[in-house]
């Protein structure tokens, strides 16, 4: 399999882009920039498993526009929703019937969600749970763990601190120091630095926020014991038990990964999935600590665009389709064939290559060692990774522009598609062997 794609039109693209928009991109996620650079592929329809760019070559799409598109792109039921949205309004900014149902639809997936605020997306979500847990408990300081990714505001764009257990230091330009002075940082999976920071810290938290799965250093899923730690920890120092389930809420069963864990959060933030590909969040949880949301309680929170007639009935057209006998299932099974086809492909080619997978969604660290930490993750070869997405980008495999980040199965993708997945991987790791 020779790589043949064509990419004249989406240069063009970028070199406009470049010109108005910041970084060419609008996301930095999007930027080749972590994989070695290179012109972003410009995309322009999806259908199924498959995104088709500028220049009309097809790829299988594995990022899945990072989880949400579960159901794949064009989904019949996503558009007879925003066909039916298009000829009645898209925004109203008032209250709507299909706002309520949506709600009581999530509620009944997730028992914890005792009463639901929907937002705009999951960055907004989860930003109100922690002012919220603030309100709640009169205190400042939020624990969360290192290298997990919970959106773009102030308080979680903060960097580990230089022990296992410290206040964090700004990671990034604009968020200030006392800002991230009250903000804790302590590896996942790590029971003992977690037990020494509430020792330090407990009396000052707020809240402990966590991703209950990993998402955002690839797929790292809890060491047993650790989720319930967690908990007895939290519950032991009087904080409370924020879950970022942005991604992991409905991608991997239907409703919350709480339930996987016999767990209950405090306080529960969604986004991606629940929109059906259309911009969405929601927050929810314990009734006594929402009803300090306004306009029952002080905690301020707003949104022209919330709960949107488009957002919403798209959100309750996937949850419909979610709720089939199978679906997650299918999902898992076609993780596994891939999962098994790298690892054995991998080995073939001794190209150092571990495979963390929970379920329908996996990453691929390019390193013989576990990976457990962020930390892990990081150690990983940033180069090899790149090759390899560069080779079976050319190929027209779409992964996401990152070491970190994670593939997703979608309903859609066929045996052939895995297939010619693993048909191109084999290409790539016999041409990254030649390199080593």
């Amino acid at each position: 399999m020779q790589p043949t794609m064509k990419t004249r039109t989406s240069d063009i693209w970028y070199a406009r882009a470049q010109n108005v928009i910041i970084g060419g991109v609008n996301s930095p996620s999007r930027s080749y920039k972590a994989v070695g650079g290179g012109t972003p592929r410009f995309f322009v329809r999806g259908e199924g498993a498959y995104l088709f760019d500028v220049d009309d070559n097809r790829y299988i799409d594995y990022l899945a526009a990072y989880g949400p598109l579960i159901l794949g792109h064009a989904h019949p039921k996503i558009k007879e929703a925003l066909l039916a949205v298009s000829e009645e309004g898209t925004l109203f900014g008032t209250s709507t019937p299909y706002e309520v149902q949506f709600a009581e639809m999530l509620r009944e997936a997730i028992p914890s969600m005792e009463r639901i605020r929907l937002t705009n997306s999951g960055t907004e979500a989860v930003m109100t749970t922690v002012r919220v847990a603030r309100a709640y408990t009169g205190r400042s300081k939020i624990l969360k763990f290192q290298g997990s990714y919970h959106g773009h505001f102030d308080d979680v764009l903060v960097a580990a601190g230089s022990g296992p257990a410290t206040l964090g230091t700004p990671d990034s330009a604009g968020v200030l120091q006392s800002v991230a002075q009250e903000v804790v940082t302590t590896p996942y999976n790590d029971i003992s630095s977690y037990h020494r920071a509430l020792e330090t810290y407990g009396a000052e938290l707020a809240a402990v926020l966590i991703e209950p799965i990993i998402g955002n250093f690839g797929i790292v899923p809890p060491d047993p014991d650790f989720i319930q730690a967690v908990h007895q920890g939290a519950k032991e120092v009087g904080a409370l038990v924020i879950y970022d389930e942005v991604i992991t809420a409905f991608r991997f069963h239907y409703g919350s990964v709480q339930s996987l864990f016999n767990a209950r959060a405090d306080l529960t933030a969604l986004g991606k999935i629940i929109g059906g590909g259309l911009p969405i969040g929601a927050y929810g949880g314990r009734r006594d600590i929402m009803e300090w949301v306004a306009p029952l309680g002080p905690a301020y929170q707003a949104g022209t665009m919330a709960g949107n007639p488009a957002s919403v009935r798209a959100g309750m057209a996937t949850l419909h389709v979610l709720k089939t006998p199978g679906v997650y299932e299918d999902l898992t099974q076609k993780a596994s064939t891939l999962v098994g086809g790298l690892q054995a492909l991998a080995e073939t080619y001794r190209i150092p290559l571990t495979v963390n997978q929970y379920r329908g969604a996996f990453s691929t660290h390019f390193t013989d060692r576990p990976v457990r930490t962020y930390q892990d993750a990081d150690e990983a070869s940033s180069d090899l990774y790149a090759r390899f997405f560069h080779g079976m980008l050319e190929r027209g495999i779409l992964l996401a522009p990152s070491k970190f980040e994670a593939w997703f199965t979608m309903l859609p993708h066929s045996e052939e598609d895995l297939a010619f997945t693993l048909n191109a991987a084999e290409d790539v790791f016999k041409a990254m062997r030649t390199q080593l």
